[in-house]
């Protein structure tokens, strides 16, 4: 599978359309889901062009791996989540659950 350029999620990190922005940075973009799940539910998305979690494991180097997990930690701490329970799911594949192909967490919390 190749990356789809015209995917909801590279439209929004070009500017195409609107998001309601939680956190932004050089590696990744947070925003509020539109169809939120849990009374905190955001995605974070790398801003580079990543089908999915094994495709970003895999062809990320190691420095953008790193700030990657780095912004999201820092995500976690600036809503005061660090000491209060959250999750942090992904999809993987159409059989995993995935409807946007472009590797993306969400993180859920109930506060």
């Amino acid at each position: 599978m190749n990356y789809d350029k015209e995917n909801i999620f590279a439209k929004i990190l070009n500017g195409e359309i609107p998001c309601d922005k939680v956190f932004e940075n050089d590696y990744v973009l947070s925003f509020k889901d539109i169809n939120p799940k849990a009374k905190t539910h955001l995605l974070i998305i790398p801003k580079e062009p990543f089908i999915d979690i094994s495709d970003f494991l895999q062809n990320a180097d190691k420095l953008y791996l790193s700030n990657f997990w780095a912004s999201v930690d820092e995500i976690i701490n600036n809503l005061g989540f660090r000491d209060q329970g959250f999750q942090i799911k992904t999809h993987k594949g159409k059989d995993g659950g995935q409807e946007v192909f472009h590797f993306h967490l969400h993180l859920l919390a109930n506060v």
